[in-house]
């Protein structure tokens, strides 16, 4: 009995022991506004680009603190202009155990394409990607596309074994590839795994333990990704330390009274602008006069004074055109886009509908509540003209379903549009090249043949000097149109729990230049 007491107590003191030792799990808890579409093909939205950028990876990377890419899943490429040749790494494996190789990579390509959805305009220059060998991926280009490198950041490679053995019902030899599958299950080999997903509420990520580069032992073990969390709500959380990173969509002054009670702000610049988009095609925006009248009457630094935090923190800073002041094509910070009412109201005068008869509808999206601010801004800016002006609230699910119609579209609506792959390509070209027209990024349904051209120039030039010179050109001609209020330079602001620490938000110098990347959850750190 004493034997059995003693061997009791030994293994007491050695799970005690373990108990004291071990490390606790930690767990992420942030969020963003709906829907999170796990789907890598249909992925396109901030919080999509979360999930992408963490359960699967891509064959380059942004490199920190400045521009450029690294290679990831490849360990380097060739190029004659209209091919591309990457290396791939030989020691990357999927969650499902399957080894990466070439034939994945063009899978990727191939599902994108044949979807037709998502991010899949990036890659309509690839004529084909073939695997020239198990651990070589070419590309062939119809024509020199300048962005092509920049745009494999929203190529995410999926395990095509484990794809072909969950084809849903379908057509053809591929049936919905996969579609049915993958928008519950990841299929990446990201450091984060999906352990469930509802696209409306929540996705949980666990940490993988075999990822190829290795996971940090401080980064979160598991994430917890919520959907559509009211202001109100998050305030509360992170003030009782029961979440920790906010979405970018609080209104300032919820942050700053989350940063007065001790919480960090969290910072995100240079890819994003805010732009007020006007349905060219119907009354009164088909007439480039009316356009830019309301663009003269718009109170540029009261917009931006609207989004300040404190004396050092804002949401937003003034815009100097259609492209973020710091990226290739923009034009000097010193150099904003002012109110004017004299000019607004010399176009106005030019414009062929009578200000009596002009009723614009302004349409905010009702996830973003900060949006009814810019609303109401415009309604009493264009009051000042003598139009008659109507703010409509719309869910983010209607209002990307209105804007695939130029007759359902509002006259007015308001977006955060971002570069998608860091190239001004992938910025503009979504928005106002002609074929373009009907997503939630283009409710303008700009025809133009000098942008068009311009555009196209843009991604057949080779050196940045030429491409800085085109899009400076773009620019103008942008700004002399009016398609858009260019509203302000969008910085992306989070409020933060001190137990998590976010260098590619916090430090400059390993800041990214593509949106939602600094949510690379293996380069940050947990207290416990």
């Amino acid at each position: 009995m004493r034997s059995s007491f003693k061997m009791l107590a030994v293994a007491l003191l050695a799970a005690t022991s373990f108990c004291t030792f071990a490390k606790a799990e930690t767990v992420l808890r942030l969020d963003e506004s709906p829907v999170g579409e796990l789907d890598p093909a249909k992925a396109s939205d901030y919080a999509d680009s979360v999930l992408m950028f963490n359960v699967y990876d891509t064959l380059v990377i942004p490199k920190p603190g400045q521009p450029g890419y690294d290679p990831l899943l490849a360990t380097g490429w060739e190029t004659t202009g209209t091919t591309y040749t990457f290396k791939l790494r030989t020691d990357v494996k999927f969650q499902s155990g399957n080894p990466m190789t070439a034939e994945d990579v063009v899978f990727s390509l191939d599902r994108m394409k044949a979807l037709g959805a998502g991010l899949s305009y990036l890659f309509e220059n690839v004529e084909k990607a073939e695997a020239v060998g198990p651990t070589t991926v070419k590309f062939t280009l119809k024509e020199a596309y300048a962005p092509f490198v920049s745009s494999l950041t929203r190529l995410p490679i999926v395990d095509k074994k484990l794809v072909m053995a969950n084809l849903g019902a379908g057509d053809g030899e591929m049936k919905d590839w996969g579609q049915g599958y993958l928008s519950t299950h990841g299929a990446g080999s990201g450091a984060y795994s999906v352990v469930s997903h509802n696209p409306q509420e929540e996705t949980v990520m666990a940490k993988s333990a075999t990822y190829f580069l290795g996971v940090p032992a401080k980064a979160p073990d598991t994430v917890r990704f919520r959907y559509g969390l009211e202001a109100a709500t998050v305030r509360t959380l992170i003030a009782q330390g029961e979440h920790d990173i906010s979405s970018q969509w609080l209104p300032p002054e919820v942050l700053k009274s989350l940063a007065a009670g001790g919480a960090q702000l969290l910072a995100e610049k240079g890819t994003t602008e805010f732009y007020i988009k006007m349905n060219t095609t119907k009354p009164p925006f088909d007439d480039v006069e009316c356009r830019l009248a309301v663009s003269y009457a718009f109170d540029y630094e009261t917009g931006v004074k609207m989004v300040a935090i404190n004396d050092k923190v804002s949401q937003g800073s003034p815009a100097t055109g259609a492209i973020p002041v710091g990226m290739l094509g923009s034009l000097p910070a010193d150099q904003p886009i002012k109110r004017d009412m004299d000019k607004a109201k010399e176009h106005l005068a030019k414009c062929k509908y009578k200000p009596e008869d002009i009723n614009i509808n302004v349409s905010w999206i009702g996830e973003v509540p900060l949006e009814e601010r810019f609303a109401l801004l415009m309604q009493a800016n264009f009051t000042e003209l003598g139009l008659k002006t109507q703010v409509k609230k719309l869910p983010w699910a209607l209002f990307s379903e209105q804007v695939s119609k130029p007759e359902n579209t509002p006259e007015i609506s308001q977006v955060f549009v971002n570069t998608m792959s860091g190239d001004p390509d992938t910025l503009l070209y979504s928005m106002y090249h002609s074929s373009a027209a009907g997503t939630w990024m283009s409710p303008e349904y700009l025809k133009d043949s000098e942008v068009d051209a311009l555009l196209q120039k843009g991604r057949e030039a080779s050196s940045d000097e030429e491409r800085a010179k085109i899009y400076t050109d773009l620019n103008k001609r942008l700004i002399a149109l009016a398609p858009s209020i260019f509203g302000q330079d969008q910085t992306a602001v989070f409020a933060a729990s001190n137990r998590v620490s976010v260098p590619a938000l916090s430090d400059p110098s390993k800041a990214y230049n593509l949106a939602g990347f600094g949510f690379t959850f293996r380069l940050m750190e947990m207290k416990e």
